[in-house]
């Protein structure tokens, strides 16, 4: 069974449509990656997964859950659904550990030592198990970041969201937490991430998802979407991306 279902999703913001009738699956054990131009679609694609945006129509399923059914239980539904943001988010006035703990013991209802039991495993997961008592401030960037990872698996979630997670970091910062959802991959998590990070969806991702306009231009594994595109709009894509400093004559869009 597929852990995510997408099928004809639309989302408009006023009469701007975001989504144009987007259909993929996101298979168990599979890792997705999502590519494309800023402001095609990516992010919302993602928010409307865990219904921090309400799609406008279309389903979607996460764990055989349809959370777009009007009487689905969201809050339930959404516990099966970690998702890690661009920016960390992190309560800065708690310990890495707290940080951690807080939904477990307020979403799960896990008790204080059970809690941060979870908490520390988690922690040392992502290779801080010595930054338990750290404040974030005395943090780095991927450091936090590694953190918001942390608690995300202690929800024990069936299905991980990664938006852009490196997009804020130093770029000498960016190896460690995608050394840390390369694991993640490794262990058979599910996982569907939007990144600019090409060497990681070619290395790691089952299939490669190219959007742009709010439409799913081209997908299929890494080797043939970013190895051997067949549209003409994900090759000048990938020549921007892997070529920053290259300039099209052609002017081609």
């Amino acid at each position: 069974m597929s852990d995510v279902e997408i099928r004809d999703l639309h989302k408009c913001f006023g009469k701007l449509e975001v989504l144009r009738g987007i259909d993929f699956t996101v298979e168990s054990g599979q890792v997705v990656c999502v590519i494309g131009p800023s402001g095609s679609g990516k992010s919302t694609l993602l928010r409307c997964v865990n219904l921090l945006e309400r799609p406008t129509s279309g389903k979607v399923l996460v764990d055989g859950v349809e959370l777009t059914d009007p009487d689905v239980d969201i809050d339930a539904a959404r516990r099966r659904v970690g998702m890690v943001f661009q920016q960390f988010n992190l309560f800065p006035h708690l310990t890495a550990l707290r940080n951690v703990t807080i939904a477990q013991e307020r979403v799960l209802r896990r008790g204080r030592a059970e809690a941060e039991s979870v908490a520390r495993t988690e922690l040392a997961r992502v290779g801080l198990a010595d930054k338990a008592d750290a404040y974030p401030a005395q943090l780095s960037g991927g450091q936090q970041q590694r953190v918001a990872i942390a608690r995300a698996l202690a929800m024990n979630p069936a299905l991980m969201l990664f938006d852009e997670p490196t997009s804020a970091l130093d770029p000498e910062l960016v190896g460690d937490v995608l050394t840390v959802m390369r694991q993640l991959a490794e262990e058979g998590m599910t996982m569907l991430v939007v990144t600019h990070e090409m060497a990681f969806a070619r290395e790691v991702a089952d299939r490669v998802v190219f959007m742009d306009g709010g439409t799913i231009v081209e997908e299929g594994p890494p080797g043939q979407v970013i190895g051997a595109p067949r549209h003409e709009r994900t090759r000048t894509f990938l020549r921007r991306v892997l070529n920053p400093t290259h300039v099209d004559t052609d002017g081609a869009r």
